[in-house]
């Protein structure tokens, strides 16, 4: 049961508790109205109560609901003042999230203290509920409302232009909330044409900038971009070329790239098809096809083995049997949307492959059209 505290605190229309306090009790003799949402409850003069030094005010009319301490309808809770007063509070509304959590999205203005008061008794009634955490999602024009939600407890997780989220974990164990994005995600394109040339740029800005290296088309994936759709873009946008992606040869991860983000590194072998140059002017100051055996004999490359290697990899594609990783569009038991899962080439051909243990375990075999098959084991074999 909850006891009343100055200035004002909630309570259930059950019953609550009053300290003996005579200009308090003065102002609950007779009979009080209070009202929450659409009900309407009476309330009679104080009779003692078994707890010490307070009274105990009852309805006369019980209500059914006691799946919170302060609900009296699913929307608001009702709070008293030490005037004897009734003040709805209404709940945040929020939808439940998949596991176990809550997401709130303000989008209608409120007071910092009315948003304080809802917060506090929405936070109880979810904690009453067993919910877990809490996603609460400010708007740019909400900004007023991220002090008063971080001094309730809430830290930041992630910003974007037009919002910040913030989150709160309601249970007394360990938070296992996801973090934020950890990685950056970037394309590197190797592209060469018929003479042995690689597309080569020199850069205006960045680390590059002024020290006459030329390096392959880079850039960062866009949001919901896919690695072979930012690697084409980038090209364009450097140099004015138009290619066709056809494989990821190879990968970097590294740690504490950007803002103490890790990085993953994507090389990708583009196949040219146009070959009149035009620079990007705002942020590339040359651009052009140099051969590879001048790429490769610049002393920065032999002082940077991620060139080195994109040179390797790139030539082992061209003139070897190296076959990389290609993007084959799949569909998801949980959403309608489409997503490319990247295989190595090699195996994409392969007409059979026995259905035995443990020669198909964790490969995926397709065939030219791309269909699969699961095989006794569960692997997707070809058929």
């Amino acid at each position: 049961m909850l006891r009343l505290r100055a200035p004002m605190l909630c309570f259930d229309v059950n019953s609550i508790w009053i300290p003996a306090s005579g200009s308090l009790l003065s102002s609950f003799f007779g009979t009080h109205r209070i009202r929450a949402g659409s009900r309407s409850q009476s309330l009679r003069s104080p009779s003692r109560s078994p707890v010490s030094n307070g009274f105990r005010l009852r309805a006369a009319h019980h209500v059914n609901d006691r799946s919170s301490l302060y609900s009296v309808s699913p929307s608001s809770v009702v709070k008293a003042s030490l005037k004897g007063q009734a003040e709805t509070v209404e709940l945040l509304s929020a939808e439940d999230d998949d596991h176990g959590g809550v997401i709130i999205e303000m989008k209608v203005p409120v007071d910092a203290g009315a948003f304080v008061s809802s917060l506090r008794a929405s936070l109880e009634n979810w904690r009453q509920q067993g919910k877990r955490g809490v996603w609460l999602k400010l708007p740019i024009e909400f900004a007023n409302l991220v002090q008063p939600a971080v001094e309730e407890g809430f830290t930041y997780h992630h910003a974007e232009p037009n919002y910040l989220m913030l989150v709160y974990w309601i249970p007394a164990t360990k938070n296992t909330l996801p973090v934020n994005a950890t990685h950056r995600v970037g394309v590197g394109a190797f592209v060469m044409n018929d003479r042995r040339e690689v597309l080569a740029v020199q850069e205006k800005s960045g680390k590059f900038r002024g020290s006459g290296v030329w390096k392959f088309p880079t850039g960062v994936v866009d949001q919901g971009e896919d690695l072979f759709v930012g690697a084409v873009r980038e090209v364009k946008e450097e140099t004015g070329i138009d290619t066709e992606f056809i494989e990821i040869l190879a990968f970097r991860q590294s740690h504490k790239s950007f803002f103490e983000k890790s990085d993953l590194f994507f090389i990708c072998l583009l196949r040219p098809l146009t070959f009149d140059i035009r620079k990007q002017e705002s942020e590339i100051a040359a651009a052009k096809w140099v051969p590879i055996e001048e790429f490769a004999a610049q002393p920065f490359v032999h002082k940077h083995e991620l060139l080195k290697y994109i040179i390797d990899v790139g030539l082992a594609k061209i003139d070897k049997d190296y076959a990389g990783f290609s993007p084959v569009q799949i569909s998801s038991f949980f959403s309608d949307r489409k997503s490319y899962i990247y295989l190595n080439s090699k195996e994409m051909n392969q007409s059979s492959r026995p259905e035995t243990w443990p020669e198909c375990y964790g490969r995926l075999y397709l065939n030219k059209t791309g269909h699969v098959k699961a095989c006794a084991h569960g692997i997707l074999q070809l058929y």
